[in-house]
Protein backbone atom coordinates (compact mmCIF):
# COMPACT_ATOMS: atom_id res chain seq x y z
CA UNK A 1 0.00 0.00 0.00
CA UNK A 2 1.48 3.37 -1.03
CA UNK A 3 1.21 6.42 1.19
CA UNK A 4 -0.88 9.25 -0.28
CA UNK A 5 0.95 12.61 0.09
CA UNK A 6 -2.35 14.47 0.28
CA UNK A 7 -3.40 12.96 3.62
CA UNK A 8 -5.30 15.16 6.00
CA UNK A 9 -3.05 16.95 8.49
CA UNK A 10 -3.65 15.86 12.08
CA UNK A 11 -1.64 15.55 15.31
CA UNK A 12 -0.72 11.90 14.74
CA UNK A 13 0.94 12.50 11.35
CA UNK A 14 2.79 15.80 11.93
CA UNK A 15 6.49 15.79 11.01
CA UNK A 16 9.03 18.40 9.86
CA UNK A 17 9.82 18.85 6.18
CA UNK A 18 12.63 16.58 4.88
CA UNK A 19 16.06 18.16 5.41
CA UNK A 20 14.81 20.86 7.78
CA UNK A 21 16.06 19.18 10.98
CA UNK A 22 19.63 18.24 11.93
CA UNK A 23 21.08 16.21 14.77
CA UNK A 24 22.73 18.25 17.55
CA UNK A 25 26.54 18.31 17.30
CA UNK A 26 27.82 16.27 20.28
CA UNK A 27 31.26 17.60 21.19
CA UNK A 28 33.98 15.92 23.22
CA UNK A 29 32.65 12.35 23.03
CA UNK A 30 35.82 10.49 22.02
CA UNK A 31 37.89 10.12 18.87
CA UNK A 32 35.27 8.01 17.09
CA UNK A 33 32.83 10.90 16.96
CA UNK A 34 35.10 13.07 14.83
CA UNK A 35 34.71 15.92 17.34
CA UNK A 36 36.50 14.46 20.36
CA UNK A 37 39.41 15.81 22.43
CA UNK A 38 39.52 19.49 21.41
CA UNK A 39 35.85 19.52 20.26
CA UNK A 40 36.63 21.18 16.93
CA UNK A 41 38.32 24.20 18.54
CA UNK A 42 41.92 23.32 17.61
CA UNK A 43 44.91 23.68 19.94
CA UNK A 44 45.55 26.63 22.26
CA UNK A 45 44.74 30.26 21.53
CA UNK A 46 41.97 32.58 22.69
CA UNK A 47 39.21 30.91 20.69
CA UNK A 48 39.92 27.50 22.22
CA UNK A 49 39.31 28.69 25.80
CA UNK A 50 36.02 28.49 27.63
CA UNK A 51 34.03 31.72 27.91
CA UNK A 52 35.50 33.21 24.72
CA UNK A 53 33.28 35.66 22.89
CA UNK A 54 34.19 38.48 20.53
CA UNK A 55 32.26 41.70 20.20
CA UNK A 56 30.14 42.23 17.08
CA UNK A 57 32.17 43.59 14.17
CA UNK A 58 35.56 42.54 15.65
CA UNK A 59 37.95 41.42 12.89
CA UNK A 60 40.95 40.23 14.90
CA UNK A 61 42.75 43.57 15.04
CA UNK A 62 42.14 44.40 11.37
CA UNK A 63 40.38 47.72 10.85
CA UNK A 64 36.66 46.78 11.11
CA UNK A 65 34.34 47.25 8.15
CA UNK A 66 32.22 49.91 9.88
CA UNK A 67 35.37 52.04 10.32
CA UNK A 68 36.70 51.42 6.79
CA UNK A 69 33.55 52.64 5.05
CA UNK A 70 33.04 56.38 4.44
CA UNK A 71 30.43 58.15 6.55
CA UNK A 72 27.55 59.88 4.77
CA UNK A 73 24.89 62.37 5.86
CA UNK A 74 24.07 63.58 9.35
CA UNK A 75 21.39 63.30 12.03
CA UNK A 76 19.49 66.48 12.78
CA UNK A 77 19.34 66.71 16.59
CA UNK A 78 16.77 69.52 16.39
CA UNK A 79 14.30 67.42 14.36
CA UNK A 80 10.69 68.10 15.29
CA UNK A 81 8.72 64.96 16.15
CA UNK A 82 4.98 64.96 15.56
CA UNK A 83 2.35 62.47 16.67
CA UNK A 84 -0.47 62.21 14.15
CA UNK A 85 -4.06 61.16 14.84
CA UNK A 86 -7.00 61.15 12.44
CA UNK A 87 -10.42 62.68 13.02
CA UNK A 88 -11.95 59.21 12.40
CA UNK A 89 -10.14 57.83 15.49
CA UNK A 90 -11.24 60.78 17.63
CA UNK A 91 -14.83 60.52 16.34
CA UNK A 92 -15.21 56.88 17.38
CA UNK A 93 -13.65 57.28 20.85
CA UNK A 94 -15.31 60.46 22.17
CA UNK A 95 -18.85 61.72 22.83
CA UNK A 96 -20.30 65.07 21.71
CA UNK A 97 -19.11 68.05 23.76
CA UNK A 98 -15.94 66.30 25.05
CA UNK A 99 -12.77 68.29 25.61
CA UNK A 100 -9.83 66.57 23.90
CA UNK A 101 -6.19 67.29 24.79
CA UNK A 102 -2.96 65.34 24.14
CA UNK A 103 -3.00 64.17 27.79
CA UNK A 104 -6.53 62.76 27.48
CA UNK A 105 -5.62 61.00 24.21
CA UNK A 106 -2.59 59.48 25.97
CA UNK A 107 -4.68 58.32 28.97
CA UNK A 108 -7.16 56.58 26.63
CA UNK A 109 -4.28 54.87 24.75
CA UNK A 110 -4.87 56.58 21.40
CA UNK A 111 -1.36 58.08 21.29
CA UNK A 112 1.82 56.65 22.79
CA UNK A 113 3.58 59.77 24.07
CA UNK A 114 2.04 63.03 25.21
CA UNK A 115 5.40 64.88 25.22
CA UNK A 116 5.69 65.22 21.41
CA UNK A 117 3.60 67.74 19.49
CA UNK A 118 0.20 66.51 18.30
CA UNK A 119 -1.20 66.97 14.78
CA UNK A 120 -4.86 66.37 13.96
CA UNK A 121 -5.32 64.99 10.44
CA UNK A 122 -8.50 65.54 8.42
CA UNK A 123 -9.04 61.85 7.57
CA UNK A 124 -12.61 60.73 8.32
CA UNK A 125 -15.83 62.59 9.08
CA UNK A 126 -16.94 64.46 12.20
CA UNK A 127 -20.62 64.40 13.20
CA UNK A 128 -20.23 65.48 16.85
CA UNK A 129 -19.33 68.82 18.34
CA UNK A 130 -15.84 68.30 19.85
CA UNK A 131 -13.48 70.76 21.55
CA UNK A 132 -10.02 69.69 20.44
CA UNK A 133 -6.73 71.18 21.63
CA UNK A 134 -3.61 70.22 19.66
CA UNK A 135 -0.34 71.76 18.54
CA UNK A 136 -1.32 71.74 14.88
CA UNK A 137 -4.35 71.02 12.66
CA UNK A 138 -4.47 70.32 8.96
CA UNK A 139 -6.66 72.71 7.00
CA UNK A 140 -9.32 70.04 6.28
CA UNK A 141 -9.34 68.88 9.92
CA UNK A 142 -9.99 72.41 11.19
CA UNK A 143 -12.77 72.94 8.64
CA UNK A 144 -14.48 69.64 9.51
CA UNK A 145 -14.33 70.29 13.28
CA UNK A 146 -15.77 73.80 12.97
CA UNK A 147 -18.42 72.64 10.45
CA UNK A 148 -19.65 70.07 13.04
CA UNK A 149 -19.98 72.86 15.66
CA UNK A 150 -16.79 72.12 17.59
CA UNK A 151 -13.66 74.13 18.24
CA UNK A 152 -10.05 73.59 17.18
CA UNK A 153 -7.63 75.29 19.59
CA UNK A 154 -3.91 75.42 18.81
CA UNK A 155 -1.59 74.85 21.78
CA UNK A 156 1.27 77.36 21.77
CA UNK A 157 4.43 76.29 23.59
CA UNK A 158 6.04 79.07 25.60
CA UNK A 159 9.71 79.00 26.53
CA UNK A 160 10.71 80.64 29.79
CA UNK A 161 13.96 82.60 29.58
CA UNK A 162 15.84 82.94 32.84
CA UNK A 163 18.03 86.03 33.32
Amino acid sequence: MTKDKRMALSLNNLHPAPGSTHKKKRLGRGPGSGLGKTSGKGHKGQKSRSGYSSRPGFEGGQMPLQRRLPKRGFTNIFKKQWIEISLAKIEENFKAGDDITPEILHERGLIKKAKHDLVILGTGEVTKSLNISAHRFTKTAKEKIEKAGGSATAIVKTTEASI
